[in-house]
């Protein structure tokens, strides 16, 4: 098994350890504790998180702590309106990926996709199984499934796009994952195209999204005032909850001004591993 696959089975052990946190909290468990919920000694534990994210659950769990989340909230703030001012909307650089965001016409956004080709299949990431969609422009749809709704992860593809043709394909939607999630950096940059639909407020909410640095989080207002909406944080919110491209538009990036991790589409638990992740990573390549 090589390192991308055995990352996406070891998440399933992380996710339900974070969900035991969760439940927990207030008692605070010791590692000992977390490791037994998922059915694993201390030290057997201890290795898979390293190896999933490479620090320890004791180093990853400090990314999930209120002081280190406000903290991060008032350091990005910053770091996000230098990246607007520098207009890196397009392409948005996110660690080593690129990305540029192309929406569908009005006449295309009322058609739902009618005569529109588009290629699906579910595969592995960092994060669990995923589903991924693509046409001949780019990315329509990237999404994670939460335990077993997988078959309600499909249908919000197929009514999304209700008039367009589909094809399974795993193969391909895999290959294209793995080159997302991928963390070798001796690999040149790639691009990655996104086809999505939505509202003029949704798309300009998505692509201030897409400024959001890897390892920072900002507050659902950051972006309503980055946009000229800044009453609007509850509508932006709304918006970052339909968000169809996961990852690669960082809506797990924006959390509550409280500092709370919460309401992600594909589940809590992993917004906290998505953001405990980058921010490992981060901390590793020596960037905060």
């Amino acid at each position: 098994m090589d390192d991308y696959s055995r990352q996406s089975e070891d998440f399933d052990r992380i996710e339900k350890a974070i969900q035991f946190i969760e439940e927990n909290f207030k008692s605070q468990p010791a590692l000992d504790k977390i490791a037994e919920s998922v059915s694993l000694s201390k030290f057997h534990f201890d290795r898979l998180f390293k190896r999933w994210a490479g620090i320890s659950p004791i180093q990853f769990m400090q990314f999930m702590t209120l002081d280190y989340t406000k903290q991060m909230l008032s350091k990005s703030k910053s770091i996000l309106e230098a990246s607007l001012d520098a207009g890196l909307s397009g392409p948005s650089r996110l660690h080593d990926l690129f990305v540029t965001f192309e929406a569908v016409t009005p006449g295309d956004f009322k058609k739902q996709g009618l005569g529109l080709s588009i290629s699906y299949g579910w595969c592995k990431s960092p994060f669990g199984e995923c589903l991924l969609a693509t046409t001949n422009r780019g990315i329509c749809y990237l999404g994670f499934a939460k335990e077993s709704d997988g078959s309600e992860i499909i249908q919000q593809l197929f009514q999304a796009w209700s008039g367009a043709e589909f094809t399974e394909n795993p193969t391909g939607a895999g290959l294209i994952a793995k080159k997302i999630f991928s963390m070798d950096q001796h690999k040149r940059p790639r691009p990655f195209n996104l086809q999505i639909k939505g509202t003029n407020f949704q798309i300009n909410v998505w692509k201030a999204l897409l400024n959001i640095p890897k390892g920072c989080i900002v507050s659902y207002q950051d972006i309503a005032s980055h946009i000229g909406h800044p009453k609007s944080f509850r509508a932006v919110a709304n918006a970052i909850a339909i968000n169809p491209v996961a990852y690669l538009i960082p809506c797990h990036r924006v959390i509550a001004r409280s500092g709370k991790i919460h309401q992600y589409r594909w589940g809590s638990a992993r917004k906290k591993a998505l953001i405990g992740w980058e921010a490992a990573n981060t901390a590793q390549a020596g960037a905060i």
